[in-house]
């Protein structure tokens, strides 16, 4: 509850509720992140399949926003083309195009980079033609992705658990992009100085479940976006209810469909 009795909203801006960890108790799971305040769990696909089970999930469990891309180091064009269908064909059940970007530590040969950058060109291009969202991996490729995006016009983008220096952030500032943090930010000097750069209006949370939790040893749960919650405060100086706040108002800015 907040100071003036509202209560708490937290939205969950990226995770992966298919995943075979919560394949036994995804209704506990959900039912704490309720608890926590958490209204909404965007769950991103990365393969074809698991997007269409994320509808399905959608359609049993309320508090699931769906999305739908190819994971950046799967690099065939005929799996590209399917999905791209794919997302064409769901466009308005879904609340952003997703998990999609560039990977640079997993695909380290020039060849693979340059089919790994024309697949997510296409998803740019698809985004920009829908209206969607882009929900954007960059594992050391920030810098890359950033330009990438800009080069091709991408307007509404969320750079989710973004592992590239604070400096580097500043073109995606420029660009009106925002950053979610996950709550591997209590273990995690590179997010904490990240957060301490980027301005509270850019900021999303997000859980990555079942990774990125608070202990790399634990599956990570959509509830433990408040864990990242309270550390943002903690750096910015502010109340843990004024970021729940702003990182809500944040997401319904950039997914419009996340929340009612």
């Amino acid at each position: 509850m907040q100071a003036d009795g509202s209560e708490v909203v937290l939205v969950d801006a990226h995770a992966h509720l298919y995943d075979a960890a919560f394949a036994a108790d995804l209704e506990a799971v959900l039912a704490r992140a309720a608890a926590r305040g958490v209204r909404a769990v965007l769950t991103v696909s990365e393969t074809l399949e698991e997007a269409q089970q994320i509808l399905k999930l959608a359609e049993r469990h309320p508090l699931v926003r769906p999305c739908a891309g190819l994971y950046p180091t799967i690099l065939d064009e005929e799996a590209a083309a399917a999905m791209l269908a794919f997302i064409r064909q769901h466009a308005e059940q879904l609340v952003a195009i997703g998990e999609v970007g560039l990977d640079y530590w997993k695909v380290q040969d020039e060849a693979g980079r340059a089919r790994q950058r024309a697949i997510f060109a296409q998803h740019i291009a698809l985004a920009r033609e829908l209206d969607l969202p882009l929900n954007v991996h960059s594992r050391a490729a920030g810098r890359h992705a950033i330009a990438w995006l800009r080069e091709h016009g991408a307007q509404r983008v969320l750079l989710h658990a973004f592992d590239g220096k604070a400096s580097t952030a500043q073109a995606a500032l420029e660009a009106g992009y925002y950053f979610s943090i996950p709550p591997s930010i209590v273990r995690s000097p590179q997010k904490q100085k990240l957060v301490r750069h980027l301005p509270l209006e850019r900021l999303l949370l997000e859980s990555d479940a079942p990774v990125l939790g608070p202990d790399k040893d634990q599956r990570n749960e959509p509830c433990n976006v408040w864990v990242a919650c309270s550390a943002i405060a903690a750096i910015k100086g502010v109340p843990a209810e004024d970021v729940a706040r702003i990182t809500t108002d944040n997401a319904r800015r950039l997914f419009p469909r996340c929340l009612p």
